[in-house]
């Protein structure tokens, strides 16, 4: 079975508003392009800056959540849409919403590893200064197949990717932002990992690059394949794209070389 995924690369301002239209017409134009499943870039409402988080956060059913559900339902596809601050009792989640063909919420990911790091000479972040870690892996059940959420950082720790194929997960689906310091490092290296681990595709999507915020995104959003090949990568401008990944091929793959089949769960 082959799906077409839409690659929403957006750029993010410090207007809700016009942060909300862009990724409104980047669906619609995606699902006229074909697209199955759509996927927006991580905190894609607001600007990744802890100190904004707590300004922009709504909860669960508020204005930025009824407004991708209807772009889900106008445009027929299935959307997972990005991440935005969620607010709930008090506490504030990196949060990633999944709606259905129908508009219809079926699945939703907290980020659980915060991104909490201080690299000698690069990038010093405290998502933790705001944000609260969710507590739970997310597998969704779409009507074309189950699907692992996980947000950036998450995709960091292999445990949670493989708990994921476990479940059945046949497609990996990370909105990050990995900085300038992390990103030529290790984004291309990790989603390449990921994919050969565990015979799955992986896609990351990330904000465009802006090269006067407080945070610049390394973009480079990102499909490999379940050999670990590149399928698709874009680069640093705002840009869309259509991936056609092959479910077929990941079955095949994992037949000739049966990783899965051979764990030997007793040694570890």
């Amino acid at each position: 079975m082959k799906l077409k995924i839409g690659l929403a690369q957006i750029s993010v301002s410090h207007i809700k508003e016009d942060n909300l239209k862009k990724a409104e017409n980047a669906i619609a134009l995606l699902a006229s392009d074909g697209a199955d499943i759509v996927v927006l870039p991580e905190m894609f409402s607001c600007p990744y800056i802890t100190s904004v988080f707590s300004e922009f956060a709504e909860p669960e059913g508020g204005h930025t959540w009824q407004r991708m559900s209807e772009a889900a339902r106008r445009s027929s596809v299935i959307l997972v849409a990005g991440s935005v601050p969620e607010e709930c009792e008090g506490r504030i989640y990196n949060t990633s919403f999944v709606f259905s063909k129908d508009g219809i919420q079926i699945g939703k990911h907290r980020k659980a590893h915060l991104f909490d790091i201080a690299v000698k000479g690069g990038q010093h972040f405290r998502e933790s200064d705001t944000l609260s870690p969710g507590n739970s892996h997310t597998v969704v059940d779409t009507e074309l197949g189950k699907i692992g959420i996980a947000i950036c950082y998450d995709f960091r720790f292999p445990e949670l990717a493989r708990k994921m194929t476990l479940e059945g997960a046949r497609i990996l689906i990370v909105p990050g932002a990995f900085n300038m310091t992390t990103g030529p490092a290790h984004w291309e290296l990790l989603f390449r990992q990921r994919a050969v681990d565990n015979q799955v595709y992986c896609i990351g999507v990330a904000p465009a690059r802006d090269c006067g915020g407080a945070y610049v995104s390394y973009a480079n959003s990102i499909v490999t394949s379940p050999w670990g090949d590149i399928v698709d990568r874009l680069g640093e401008s705002e840009q869309l794209l259509i991936s056609e990944i092959d479910l077929d091929y990941e079955a095949a793959v994992r037949e000739q070389l049966p990783l899965l089949r051979h764990r030997r769960e007793e040694l570890y």
